[in-house]
């Protein structure tokens, strides 16, 4: 394995425990989805600020690491003489399914169907000029600020479920409420279009800007990304949080994705430095950066089974002891998945949702045999 192959997996594995770091403070609330479309105001100082840490981060980050997961993906087209966008589209399709199935089953603000749509129309975009690439950009940066304004307006008065529907009822009741409540709960999903467009052709150009490679002008360009992401907006970023529930919006989907810059620039450089030391921590974070899909979806799972109602129900039975039981259930998912996809990687090279999505991605295509007479 390359060893920016091996820095992307880390990145990619830090992305996915990080969205299972804010995913964590929907699930341990009582009140379900309810306390994310609130703002998650309910929090003392002491969960504030560690959800401030991650609100958005790593949303933004993940979006990057589908922008440069494209760009691969158009690269080795390009290599191959392949049509594109071609089979990626159904690769996109695969993901909408994939996201569609969380959604229903598991997660009311699942991610994948969003990045699916934003990478059927990235698809088209990804190869054009970088004059036409900057312009697409701007005006879609631009269109995601009005949506923010507007949203942060309309957010206010959106009616989401009954508080005890995640505390005491039943899975079959959430799969209703998640059917009935879709234009609530799927604003995210649309939401994040625009923003995903913007970061996912940035970190396509990132990608070819050379802001991954172990040399002297990625070094460069990963410094400029630390400095604007983590020495500007990270303290604005922090002022929002600051400023209340009103800045919602601007906390999780404006500022954060600039920290996300900022993120990526220091999470590789310290990737290439400690690539070639030894520990449980990088082998774990790599691992599952490698079962990513898997990941994402299992540790959601997870949190569901130990938190909602038809569960253990521990978000209603530990409500008084957040947030540092809330610490403990994120650290003990991550661990444990850490661990899992180590184990599995053993035997395959392929997560096992992954193993199912490749399967299906190439069943299409495999030539129909003839049969003879």
């Amino acid at each position: 394995m390359s060893r920016r192959i091996e820095v992307l997996d880390v990145l990619r594995g830090v992305a996915i425990l990080g969205t299972l770091g804010t995913n964590i403070w929907i699930f341990t609330d009582p009140r379900g989805p309810a306390g994310a479309l609130s703002g998650l105001t309910s929090l003392d100082p002491v969960g504030q600020t560690l959800v401030f840490l991650t609100n958005g981060k790593f949303l933004a980050l993940l979006s990057l690491m589908f922008g440069i997961g494209l760009e691969l993906q158009y690269q080795s087209a390009r290599r191959r003489g392949a049509p594109w966008p071609g089979w990626y589209l159904w690769r996109a399709a695969l993901l909408f399914i994939e996201g569609l199935l969380h959604y229903l089953l598991v997660f009311e603000f699942d991610v994948l169907m969003g990045y699916a749509v934003t990478a059927m129309i990235v698809a088209w975009l990804i190869g054009r000029s970088d004059r036409a690439v900057r312009a697409w950009m701007i005006a879609v940066g631009a269109l995601h600020v009005v949506v923010v304004g507007l949203l942060t307006v309309m957010i206010t008065s959106a009616a989401p479920s009954s508080t005890l529907l995640f505390a005491t009822g039943s899975w079959t009741d959430q799969v209703l409420d998640r059917i009935t409540l879709a234009p609530v709960y799927r604003i995210e999903a649309v939401f994040i279009v625009p923003l995903g467009i913007v970061l996912f052709l940035a970190g396509a150009r990132l990608l070819r800007a050379g802001a991954l490679a172990d040399d002297a002008a990625g070094r460069r360009i990963r410094a400029r990304l630390m400095a604007v992401g983590l020495g500007v907006a990270a303290p604005l970023n922090l002022l929002a949080t600051l400023a209340g529930p009103d800045w919602f919006l601007v906390d999780r989907y404006l500022l954060p994705p600039f920290v996300a810059l900022g993120l990526l620039g220091l999470i590789t450089t310290v990737a290439y430095r400690l690539i070639a030391v030894p520990g449980l921590l990088r082998t774990g974070v790599t691992a599952v950066g490698r079962t990513a899909l898997s990941c994402y979806v299992f540790q959601n799972l997870v949190a569901a089974v130990l938190c909602y109602g038809w569960g253990f129900g521990l978000a209603a039975r530990w409500a008084d002891a957040r947030p540092w039981w809330v610490i403990g259930a994120w650290t003990a998912i991550c661990a444990l998945f850490m661990t899992l996809s180590v184990c599995w990687l053993r035997r395959f090279d392929r997560g096992p949702l992954e193993l199912l999505w490749h399967r299906a991605y190439q069943a299409p295509q495999l030539p129909v045999p003839h049969s003879a007479g």
